[in-house]
């Protein structure tokens, strides 16, 4: 009678577990918006971030802005940030260090090495540093005109058989707005372009990471008719030319970037360009800086990548839902075939036990 009762209760178990098991994943395949993880809020970003600046050891940053002032040139855009996070944290520099700090700012911003600075930028955006790139390199990068002329010269190359900057097109396509029929909103669209304006400066200066770099590129190699973009006279021509499809992970890096400035400022968007790879890095970091504003580049300096970024998502409830159904699923098959082999070793037994012995 037990064993009956426990073989039905088993039987339901596992039912159920294989009902929520199939409904859950039936709602992640039908659903693409049901994704196993998801954006976590400002206030969980914040929480999260504190509890990992709590764990922080105090020699932590001091450390890091040692080795920065060591560096050649200075980041001073990471320097100041760190600075200000461990006052915030009640860990002032040691007064050795803050002295050297203080005497390296001294000399990288006197006005004679910010001319001489400032004129290298101007004619070499690898030259330039993120303190000094907004002054004497923006107007230049900045320039629509530009825009039009680095597509016409890529159309030119291509059909001249030379080398083409695809990397210039492609943020070219994206900065003139040609691209808005991938956008799914006007202003999406607006701050792709803006977007784009960054990671042409950000290019210049050599800061694109190779993963972005490639994405990049693959934008201009995948979704561009270039003997249609030669014929081109506007930005309607342009739009004709290309395949809104492969531009679509371009275009939404380069709006999570723009969401990315416009909660810090250009510089430090410029300075955390290092930490996206892909268009899911640029969302999840966009989202730290709507949490933690000026301080992102601080805790992205001192936490690293992967545990700044860890703390922009979560388990989704669907995907919750599923795992607690496979696990149940898990557990009752378990149980139902160590009650399956219990009844089949104890007929045995019994068989054993009534047959005569010869």
């Amino acid at each position: 009678m037990f064993r009956r009762l426990a073989r039905h209760i088993l039987t339901l178990s596992l039912a159920g577990s294989v009902a929520l098991t199939a409904l859950s994943g039936a709602h992640v395949a039908m659903d693409p918006a049901l994704a196993p993880l998801r954006d976590a809020t400002v206030a969980e970003i914040t929480a999260t971030v504190g509890r990992e600046l709590a764990r922080l050891s105090p020699d932590t940053i001091p450390a890091r802005i040692a080795t920065g002032l060591a560096a050649e040139p200075r980041d001073w855009v990471t320097l100041a940030a760190l600075r200000d996070l461990a006052t915030d944290l009640g860990h002032p520099l040691p007064p050795d260090l803050s002295a050297r700090y203080d005497a390296a700012l001294a000399s990288d911003s006197g006005f004679y090495a910010s001319a001489a600075n400032c004129a290298a930028c101007a004619t070499d955006p690898a030259a330039c540093t993120l303190s000094n790139v907004l002054l004497c390199r923006a107007p230049i990068e900045l320039s629509p005109i530009g825009d039009v002329l680095a597509i016409a010269d890529g159309a030119r190359d291509y059909l001249s058989g030379g080398d083409v900057d695809r990397l210039s097109v492609a943020l070219a396509i994206v900065g003139l707005g040609a691209t808005v029929t991938v956008a799914a909103t006007g202003g999406t669209s607006v701050a792709a372009k803006l977007g784009a304006s960054t990671l042409k400066l950000a290019r210049g200066m050599g800061r694109l990471s190779p993963a972005l770099t490639t994405l990049v590129t693959r934008a201009a190699t995948d979704g561009v008719d270039w003997v249609a973009l030669r014929a081109a006279r506007s930005t309607d021509d342009i739009a004709a030319s290309l395949r809104p499809a492969a531009f679509a992970p371009l275009v939404d890096t380069a709006a999570d970037l723009d969401r990315l400035r416009e909660a810090t400022d250009t510089a430090t968007a410029l300075h955390l360009l290092k930490f996206v790879d892909t268009p899911a890095d640029a969302r999840r970091l966009a989202n730290a800086a709507t949490a933690l504003g000026p301080r992102t580049t601080a805790v992205a300096e001192a936490l690293g990548k992967s545990r700044l970024l860890r703390a922009t998502v979560r388990v989704a409830n669907t995907a919750l839902a599923l795992t607690a159904g496979i696990v149940a699923l898990m557990l009752s098959l378990a149980l139902t075939l160590s009650g399956w082999l219990q009844s089949r070793l104890f007929r045995t037994l019994r068989r054993a036990a009534q047959d005569p012995e010869p």
